[in-house]
């Protein structure tokens, strides 16, 4: 503890004080002596120039001039020497090179040049340095190439004499080397001068002033401690930890000295060659044969071409010098700030701002601030991640310069007046003396830096732009909140360009004339485009990613490149295009809705009415507005709230599902919704652009006179306002009415005289108005949090500091309103109740865009997916549940709080989704018009402790409380106690809804270890396994192939031997059903004994049945993958399959696709792999799944067809897959119905497995909304405790539970690794298009598509209706469908139809909405499954939708009479045909029969209309192809269709001519008889009548013997047949008769004497029976 708090103060309070210099005794001394004399001369530099020299700019000439070179010069050589660590060429030197240098050079070669050698062999040489420095470990990022392993430490000189020349050592004193480091320099200098004809070389001079040539030295410090076991000889005074060593002949060439710095990272290797001598040395005494082969690597610094010296450096000591910069742009960039920090601080010296000793503490800052470009607080105060950050060092420099800049100009327009006054509110902003006084307080600001940075009031540079441009545009222009820092700067620069635009309008209109009773045109032209482009900005979101890649897949379309042979090519996430379509859909929206709101707009006040209605219109409007956002923000939200106004128990207005205790459909909607949603639109869409129309038409002339700001201001005044005003209506309505009502009762009843105009006073009341609510929510936080009777001290530093805050709550008011003008978030210190200002920051909040990745097969290597199983832990795996929540709230959560199911919201607002398992924090960021940008924190499935006890505050109720203070005398019905009711005001949160409906996947776990205990369920699962493969291998596309293949067939050849047994050691009695105990394996015999008839049963589903005998190959095949299979189960159970962990490992292996073949007699599947991804992956896949079913009914699978449904249905419905699979999380985010997995969880000690089954399903969420200001003061109160101050106690006192204001799941979900979500979202923006529920009461978008669509129903709605009233008798039955068939509910008929009471009530869809018919979905009609172009060909291309959506697009598209039938009978017949073009199916290609004998029926259905001639019947000449065929002849082309194919006869279709017993189940009232075609043959239950589970209630029991695949022997349903529905079972029916087992409606449809029961989705509708 006090080793960390030591270093706090070093590396946090005294590096932050002096902008990044502090002593680090975990670094050599040279680092810590090159910062400390850099620091100094950075601080001394001005300070002696300002002292020296006269106030000129002489200072400047020679501050700026030093302070470039220098900063370019350590950046250059940091630079480069980063760039030689990271590609230098190493280069090897063995010790008996020196020996051989320096022999040669000892013979008086000095006039020569050695030149550069590219080889080992270079002879080096040189000044060498060895130092030693801290043990440490390399960075991650050091590649092989820059390890140092195996350099030689131990250049160190072991004698005080060397004959090389005379050493004059400066020796530390020995008694204080055991507690601080000395410096030990051994200095050997050369002459490099020769002499011609000289045979003495140059004399070494005993110091170091005496060198005649030139010298270089360099010194490295060591401490003591570790120098002391360096030194060789005791009489030596020489330091081996420092040795800087002259070569007589290398002094000769002074260009090519090399500096070699040798720095091990080995600190053994380091301790054990500390006592060698250095090669060179130990070569005079004579070089032993180890030494000899010892080698040194150093890197190559080339300094000009053909010049270069040779480092052995560390990268760590070069980190430890200087922060990298890597890139050249930042490198300039420090440069640049550098310069630029000193001509600033010179100016602002010379000029005189600074006197006495504030100009060394102004030259302090200057220091501290060029300090930081050199080597930066790690981690500073504001920084907002862990580790070193790039950023944070320029953010002293730029708010340096910043700070000056501001202060020149103050200073410069207090000097500089102009006669112009510029007043607002008796405030006069251009006297000098508040010019003046703004100076002064910023060159305060400047002096306390150092202090302003150690407490972290000042962010990173790209957090404060950011944060600068997102309150102007949202308190100047009323924008909405931004998510980055583009998004930032995108949507400033669209107010300022919007702003520019407007303004030369508004400009022009107020230099026209302008009287009492008329304002200019162009002004109302400007009204109408402010109000148009405000309700434009309104509706784009601020983040441009979306409408740039719109725009460029518009430009430049790519074509989708698909990898066949990449299994993730077919995975594709929907929501980039979804959400692509959306911005698209809104842009065409605008385009439409943008100019009929600018001429309505325009035309509303060109005509007046804003100066003749004068002034009682202003008053109507003040009183619409108050009168409306108190019903809709007030009233409404708060009796929907659960508690409302915390005192009733329960909502006073209740939804549908408030009493369902499991929700099974979609929220229902409400009549308040609706009056919410309307109530809304007129708001925000009519009284607020009438209110600022109206105060723009008033204040203009009185805002542009030069009484007030003249023409040029006021027009930018009135532009800025009448915006701002016009967008935060649009957006964010919610608190828009108090602002106004308050507004006019401040200016125009208490404090008149003040006002400067209504438009001006809305515009600044609008913005102090949001530091007023941001102001309250802080204190609100702040008193729940420190509230002394429900305070939860989590540490002993809390319960100390609760009292000590009591005394300074003055100062914590000032705080908060600072923070709250500021927008900073205020955070207890340590969780405490002392409460600090924090740096100001976005909506956003975090800098980082942190978003969960899963770990899965797709991101990682397949030998950890074999090995490690990554991702295998809880959280990981169900990170995916709380993505698919993620994916339903961008479907909903725009709509949703539309309809006020969230209750009011504004931007930043922060709720919580409370269910079962889930609970996670939704944080709402951006709100415009229509769409909602937010960002989703999951919590833990199973939570910590304290996480547990806020869940269940926020789940318990509080009806129950019947207290009241000491006693409990109950409360009244409904009614909150006065305990209960006290307790909920003093909370940081509320309970908003307890059943918001949204849909999910519910899951369910099952322990696989206690499903496979015994050995007899594990038998079960291997029989399953074995069949599932026999099913795989029959169903496949490939079996013939397979069965052709000569490789297979060769090593299939044993098996294929009738006697041939399998004795592998992995097969097991226990587990085999075909285990043959005579011969000790599985034999084929023993196998066909039990599986033949499984696969004679499937082989004969198959379209081709092929030949099943014991002896034939498909039997072979079978066998041969079944014992594959079995055995590759064994080998990943180790061949312990009878222990029950070894079992569930090897079958979790398999089921994730860890298939090993281990056996030369299984080497044949590699003839095709297809056999082990298609046949045995599914079979082990699916064995879990009918295992899991054999529970709910044992024998049930013991019939073949009950068993080959099942599988058939799982395939189609079911979803199994491991959870790493990419598949897996494209089914759920598609939102597959059914999904099942196979869990391996290794977590905590935990090793279990777990079956995995997803039901998706509508669940159930309490929505609880938490104080903003509470979210974002504990977040940064976290972010302050673990980065800056480096908090690692995972017990730490600031994340123990606080139920008052959830401060450990706020604090849980902060970002990695500050908090521990197991999943973040990306930044998801929600549109109310995507709302259906929504969009049935304001109706879709409204774009030119739309309206031509609309046109063009309407008028054949018309048309319908004229051709219906035309003809006797008619009705026009079906005018109102927008111009396709329809179904109304009380068509006319006539008392003769025998069918007249079944047309009274059609069933709809199970879920279906109440406007759904209005909108028939456009569908697409899929080519005709034939090949010939016969009549079931043209019926099927026609009126054929595709199987999976066939019941749905007939119900949209066909309408018949008892289900939605257009189908009407009369005594004439067929009542006649009203076109419409988009229900005409064209006859250009119908045959010729069929074309004569629709001939036929038109005349004599127009001879039977007694000559009525609205509608021409019968068919045109053979030269038209444009004649089609209206909606209700649809049922005639069917029927003749189908009797053209043969399909169906005149006596199928009366019902009369039946005799099946079935008829009595037509009589029933309300039923009527109706014929459908099979589309769809995978819908067909065969086995559900032979079903022991008897799912389904049999009209009779004769039927039910008849329907199904044991009765109908070699007969089997083909598509295209066509028969008539004798009974329906309909899901969740009352009736027991008539209730599906199932989620959809089923049929039973007799054909001939056959009976098929089939899901209606297989099926087309035909029409009822004739």
């Amino acid at each position: 503890m006090g080793s960390q708090t030591l270093q706090i103060l070093r590396q946090g309070v005294w590096a932050a004080l002096s902008g990044g210099w502090y002593y680090d005794p975990h670094q050599a001394t040279f680092v810590n002596a090159l910062h400390l004399y850099l620091w100094l001369f950075l601080l001394g530099l001005p300070f002696t120039l300002y002292m020296a020299l006269p106030s000129s700019m002489i200072i400047v000439a020679v501050y700026c001039p030093v302070v470039a070179a220098v900063f370019i010069i350590l950046k250059m050589v940091n630079y480069r020497l980063h760039r030689a660590l990271d590609a230098g060429e190493i280069v090897d030197r063995s010790a008996k090179e020196f020996t051989d240098q320096r022999a040669k050079a000892e013979q008086g070669n000095c006039s020569t040049r050695r030149k550069d050698s590219n080889g080992p062999s270079d002879p080096g040489g040189g000044i060498e340095m060895s130092e030693f420095i801290r043990e440490a470990t390399p960075p991650v990022g050091c590649s092989s190439r820059n390890s140092y392993a195996g350099l030689d430490p131990s250049n160190q000189i072991g004698s005080g004499s060397s004959r090389l020349g005379t050493a004059a050592t400066i020796k530390g004193d020995t008694d204080t080397a055991k507690t601080s480091d000395d410096i030990s320099l051994s200095l050997g200098q050369s002459s490099s001068l020769c002499k011609e004809g000289s045979e003495e070389q140059g004399k070494f001079s005993s110091t170091l002033y005496e060198t005649g040539g030139c010298d270089m030295s360099l010194v490295n410090f060591e401490p003591a401690a570790r120098r002391a076991s360096n030194i060789c000889d005791t009489d030596s005074h020489v330091s081996s930890s420092t040795s800087v060593r002259f070569y007589p002949h290398d002094m000769l060439s002074l260009p090519q000295i090399r500096l070699n710095r040798l720095l091990t990272i080995d600190t053994d290797l380091l301790e054990q060659q500390d006592i060698d001598l250095s090669p060179d040395l130990a070569a005079t005494y004579g070089p032993t044969e180890e030494a000899a082969q010892k080698v040194k690597h150093y890197y190559r610094f080339w300094i000009l071409p053909q010049l270069w010296i040779g480092i052995n450096f560390d990268r760590l000591t070069l980190l430890a010098l200087f922060d990298r910069n890597r890139e050249i742009l930042e490198n300039i960039l420090a440069v640049v700030l550098a310069i630029l920090v000193a001509f600033l601080g010179s100016i602002l010296l010379i000029q005189g701002f600074f006197r006495d000793i504030w100009v060394f503490q102004f030259c302090l800052v200057i220091a501290s601030c060029q300090y930081s470009l050199l080597k930066s607080v790690q981690p500073d105060s504001s920084s907002p991640r862990h580790g070193h950050n790039r950023i944070i060092a320029y953010s002293r420099p730029v708010y340096f310069c910043l700070c000056c800049g501001l202060i020149w100009l103050l200073d410069y327009g207090s000097r500089n007046l102009t006669t112009s006054k510029f007043k607002l509110y008796g405030v006069t902003f251009t006297n000098p003396l508040v010019l003046l006084s703004a100076r002064d307080l910023v060159i305060v600001f400047t002096l306390c830096f150092p202090i302003v940075f150690f407490i972290g009031l000042l962010p990173q540079v790209n957090t404060f732009v950011m944060y600068l441009c997102e309150q102007l545009d949202i308190h100047i222009f009323g924008g909405n909140a931004t998510t980055s820092l583009l998004a930032a700067l995108y949507s400033f620069l669209c107010s300022i360009v919007a702003v520019a635009l407007l303004y030369g309008l508004c400009y022009g209109a107020l230099r026209d004339s302008w009287d009492g009773q008329h304002v200019p045109v162009l002004f109302s032209v400007f009204c109408g485009l402010l109000v148009a482009v405000s309700y434009h900005l309104s509706r784009q979101s601020s983040d441009p990613s979306v409408l740039f890649s719109l725009m460029q897949s518009k430009i430049f379309p790519k074509a989708d490149e698909k990898n066949p042979e990449d299994p993730l090519s077919e995975v594709k996430d929907p929501l980039p295009e979804k959400l692509s379509n959306s911005v698209s859909e809104r842009l065409q929206s605008d385009l439409v809705v943008c100019v009929i709101i600018g001429v309505l707009y325009f035309a509303i006040h060109v005509s007046t009415v804003f100066t003749a209605l004068q002034p009682a219109l202003k008053y109507v409007l003040y009183a619409l507005v108050g009168v409306v956002g108190l019903v809709t923000h007030y009233v409404l939200p708060q009796v929907r709230k659960q508690l409302p106004w915390h005192c009733f128990s329960r909502p006073l207005l209740r939804t549908a599902e408030h009493n369902q205790y499991e929700v099974r459909n979609a929220a229902t909607m409400m009549w308040f919704e609706k009056l919410h949603v309307w109530l809304l639109f007129v708001e925000k869409n009519i009284i607020y652009p009438l209110i600022v129309l109206n105060e723009l038409s008033s204040s203009a002339e009185t805002i542009a006179s030069p009484k007030k700001l003249d023409t040029e201001l006021g027009a930018l005044m009135i532009t800025i306002a009448g915006l701002k005003l016009l967008r935060s209506s649009f957006s964010s309505p919610t608190y828009q009415y108090i602002t106004v009502i308050f507004t006019v009762l401040f200016f125009k009843f208490d404090y008149e005289a003040f006002s400067e105009t209504m438009l001006l006073d809305l515009f600044f009341m609008s913005i102090l108005f949001s530091k007023l609510w941001e102001l309250l929510y802080k204190l609100q936080f702040v008193y729940t949090y420190v509230a002394p009777w429900q305070i939860t001290w989590g540490s002993a530093f809390h319960a100390f500091a609760q009292p000590f805050a009591v005394p300074h709550s003055a100062m914590l008011f000032v705080q908060a309103v600072v923070s709250a003008f500021f927008s900073t978030p205020l955070n207890p210190f340590l969780g405490s109740a002392i409460f600090i200002t924090s740096y100001v920051r976005p909506v956003k909040f975090w800098e980082r865009d942190y978003n969960t990745k899963r770990v899965d097969h797709s991101n990682t290597r397949l030998a950890s997916q074999l090995d490690r199983n990554p991702g295998s832990d809880d959280n990981n795996l169900n990170s995916i549940f709380y993505e698919h929540l993620t994916r339903s709230l961008q479907h909903s959560l725009c709509g949703d709080l539309l309809l006020g199911r969230w209750g009011n919201y504004s931007t930043g607002d922060c709720f919580i989704l409370a269910s079962d398992y889930l609970n996670a924090l939704v944080h709402l960021i951006e709100i415009g018009n229509g769409l909602v940008t937010f960002q989703l924190r999951g919590l833990e499935f199973r939570g910590t402790y304290c996480q547990q006890r806020e869940v269940e505050a926020i789940t318990e109720g509080v009806e129950e409380d019947e207290g009241f203070c000491c006693c409990e005398p109950g409360h009244v019905p409904h009614v909150l106690s006065f305990n209960a009711a006290f307790g909920q005001r003093w909370l940081a949160w509320e309970v908003v809804v307890t059943k918001y409906i949204l849909e999910g996947y519910s899951i369910t776990d099952n322990s696989a270890a206690s499903m496979l205990q015994v050995f007899d369920l594990r038998r079960v699962l291997t029989t399953y396994y074995v069949k599932g493969i026999i099913y795989y291998v029959t169903t496949s596309s490939k079996l013939e192939e397979w069965l052709a293949n000569e490789t297979m067939q060769e090593g299939l050849r044993l098996c294929a031997d009738r006697n041939y047994v399998d004795v592998d050691p992995t097969f097991n009695p226990n587990i085999d059903e075909d285990y043959d105990h005579r011969l000790a394996g599985v034999s084929r015999e023993s196998f066909c004994g039990i599986y033949l008839s499984w696969i004679e049963y499937c082989s004969s589903r198959r379209a081709k049945p092929l030949d099943v005998d014991k002896d034939s190959s498909l039997v072979t095949l079978c066998y041969g993958l079944c014992v594959l299979g079995r055995r590759a189960l064994g080998t990943a159970s180790h061949h312990m399959s009878s222990n029950l962990e070894s079992f569930l490992y090897g079958l979790h292996a398999l089921f994730k696709g860890d298939f090993r073949i281990s056996s030369v007699r299984d080497e044949w599947i590699f003839a095709d792999m297809e056999l082990l991804r298609k046949v045995v992956v599914p079979g082990i896949r699916m064995s879990i799944k009918l295992h899991q079913d054999h529970f709910t009914s044992p024998d049930e699978y013991d019939d073949p067809t009950v068993l080959y449904e099942a599988i058939v249905s799982h395939e189609k419905n079911l979803v199994i897959a491991h959870e790493g699979d990419p598949a897996w999380r494209s089914a759920v985010l598609a939102n597959s119905p059914s999904l099942l997995a196979l869990r391996h969880v290794m977590d905590d000690g935990t090793n279990e497995y777990k079956i995995i089954m997803l039901n998706r399903r509508y669940l159930s969420f309490r929505v609880i909304k938490v104080n903003k200001e509470c979210v974002r003061g504990l977040w940064a109160g976290q972010q302050q405790e673990l980065v800056f101050l480096r908090n690692r106690n995972p017990e730490r006192g600031s994340i123990q539970n606080a139920k008052q204001a959830l401060r450990n799941m706020i604090n849980s979900s902060c970002d990695q690794p500050i908090g521990y979500p197991i999943f973040v979202s990306p930044l998801t923006t929600s549109y109310s298009d995507s709302h259906d529920q929504l969009k049935e009461i304001l109706g879709g978008p409204i774009s030119l598509g739309n309206i031509r669509n609309f046109i063009v129903s309407t008028w054949h709605r018309l048309r319908k209706g004229c051709g219906a009233g035309c003809n006797s008798g008619g009705n026009i039955e079906d005018s109102d469908t927008g111009g396709g068939t329809s179904c109304p509910g009380n068509s006319a008929v006539t008392a003769s139809d025998p069918h007249n009471n079944a047309s009274q009530g059609s069933t709809g869809h199970p879920g279906q909405g109440t406007g759904s018919g209005l909108h028939p979905p456009t569908t697409s009609y899929p080519p005709t499954l034939g090949t010939s172009h016969s009549a079931h060909s043209v019926q099927s291309s026609l009126v054929r939708q595709s199987p999976a959506r066939a019941s749905m697009a007939s119900q949209s598209s066909y309408c018949y009479s008892s289900r939605h039938s257009s189908l009407r009978m009369s005594t004439t017949g067929f009542v006649p045909c009203r076109r419409s073009s988009t229900s005409q199916i064209s006859l250009r290609n119908l045959p010729s029969s069929i074309q004569s004998r629709l001939s036929m029926v038109n005349q004599m259905e127009a001879a039977s209309q007694g000559g009525m001639g609205c509608v021409q019947h019968g068919l045109p000449s053979s030269s038209s192809s444009s004649q089609s065929i209206p909606a209700c002849k649809h049922h005639t082309l069917v029927a003749f269709l189908g009797a053209e194919g043969g399909q169906g006869s005149a006596t199928e279709a009366q019902p009369g001519n039946t005799s099946s017993p079935a008829n009595i189940s037509h009589a029933r009232k309300g039923e009527v008889i109706y014929r459908v075609q099979i589309v769809d043959l995978s819908q067909i239950l065969e086995g559900i009548n032979v079903s022991k589970r008897k799912e389904l209630h049999w009209p009779d029991e004769g039927i039910r013997l008849k329907a199904g695949r044991n009765s109908w022997k070699d007969w089997s349903p083909q598509e295209g047949m066509e028969g008539h529905v004798v009974h329906r079972w309909v899901p969740c029916s009352r009736d027991p008769s008539t209730r599906s087992h199932i989620d959809k409606t089923v049929l039973l449809v007799q054909i001939d004497d056959k009976y098929v029961t089939i899901i209606e989705t297989g099926v087309l509708e035909l029409g009822a029976e004739v």
